[in-house]
């Protein structure tokens, strides 16, 4: 289960509790990578099934190729202008190493999904989390946030009572 708080990027405490009960897509995100047209599908997945309960939450992160320089301020203006995302992004976070958030340590770690763990490869990876708190699954980079298999993926857990 998610728990513990982190901050957005306008610098608010956010309690992570607070999205039980919802069904969560978490991504480490860059503004200047070959994946970062992904916001749009992420916008689009938001858009679609937000009111059916799916969140998107945004971990900007430069650990991959220095792909996220920016400010906070910087990225929620980069998302803003060209990809109108609305939703929720934190602040910059590392997802590997020695300073990796909790968050990132709870999703990738074998007791949270022993077929979900290890290190986070790249910008972009994406993890549905079920209303309940449990790790269902991890796609790669690769995976588009409008694909058959994601999409399906989370109208199963939409399905799933609260």
């Amino acid at each position: 289960m998610l728990h513990g708080k982190m901050k957005s990027l306008a610098g608010q405490d956010i309690d992570l509790a607070q999205y039980h009960g919802k069904v969560l897509l978490i991504v480490n995100v860059a503004s200047a990578c070959g994946y970062t047209p992904q916001y749009k599908g992420l916008q689009a997945l938001y858009s679609k099934y937000g009111p059916a309960g799916l969140l998107v939450l945004g971990f900007p992160c430069n650990q991959f190729g220095r792909q996220e320089p920016g400010t906070s301020e910087q990225i929620a203006q980069f998302c803003q202008t060209h990809y109108g995302v609305t939703f929720d992004m934190f602040e910059k976070i590392d997802v590997n190493g020695p300073n990796q958030c909790e968050l990132y340590r709870f999703l990738s770690s074998p007791e949270t999904n022993a077929t979900s763990a290890g290190p986070i490869q790249w910008n972009f990876e994406k993890f549905l989390v079920a209303r309940n708190g449990t790790v269902v699954a991890r796609y790669g980079s690769s995976v588009a946030p409008e694909s058959k298999a994601l999409v399906e993926a989370i109208e199963r857990e939409l399905k799933q009572a609260p």
